[in-house]
């Protein structure tokens, strides 16, 4: 028997739990969609649409989360351990809560260009959750455990690009902008963007726990 056929074997059969996994990581690649749509755009009145696209989106997925903490309480036999479930659904809740914290913070600070490490980390943090529902599609049959693994490596390595980008702009924010309000306001949407793909890699660490306990 292969160790994929071993895999499927010891995961329990689930009708709960991966199609609400398959639906919040969908919502969330919805959400990493928006957000690039958001920063691309100059027109204000599709700036205020996806605003309140993200927020909804964000709703969305609060809803799903507490659908799987529900179903989390009240069943006895779970397909993975239960604290990895909670990991899970927790980490890609984190993920969708850092989008539209920058969202909001665009909104509220009135930011309204940006520049190209503002668009990369966005194009970033929508990469990673295409990559995260690439993964939680694949848990549900194992069929593909290396594609599984691909996808989480690919999210490790977005994450560290995101480093890379929000390190090389936060140094040049500090070396040339002259203007302390505007550096405080790109300081966070920066860090928060760049949160957002930290909390995509808990996802995928998470991932990488479920493959190893059962293989």
């Amino acid at each position: 028997m292969s160790a994929n056929s071993i895999f499927q074997f010891l995961i329990p059969k689930d009708k709960k739990f991966f199609p609400l996994f398959e639906r919040d990581s969908a919502n969330l690649v919805l959400m990493g969609e928006t957000l690039v749509k958001l920063v691309r755009t100059s027109n204000h009145t599709e700036r205020s649409i996806y605003f309140r696209q993200i927020e909804e989106l964000e709703h969305k997925g609060d809803e799903i989360t507490h659908e799987l903490f529900i179903e989390l309480g009240s069943n006895f036999i779970t397909p993975f351990d239960r604290e990895d479930i909670h990991a899970l659904a927790s980490s890609i809740d984190d993920v969708a809560d850092f989008i539209l914290g920058a969202s909001t913070r665009m909104d509220l600070y009135n930011i309204t260009v940006f520049g190209p490490p503002i668009l990369s980390l966005a194009d970033i943090i929508y990469e990673g959750a295409v990559e995260i529902n690439k993964a939680m599609v694949g848990l549900k049959s194992m069929k593909n455990i290396k594609a599984i693994q691909a996808s989480c490596v690919k999210i490790n390595s977005l994450e560290n690009d995101a480093d890379k980008i929000f390190n090389v702009e936060l140094a040049k924010l500090f070396e040339t902008e002259k203007d302390a309000v505007n550096l405080i306001k790109q300081k966070e949407l920066l860090s928060i963007l760049e949160t957002a793909t930290d909390k995509a890699e808990d996802v995928a660490n998470t991932i990488e726990t479920i493959l190893i306990k059962y293989s």
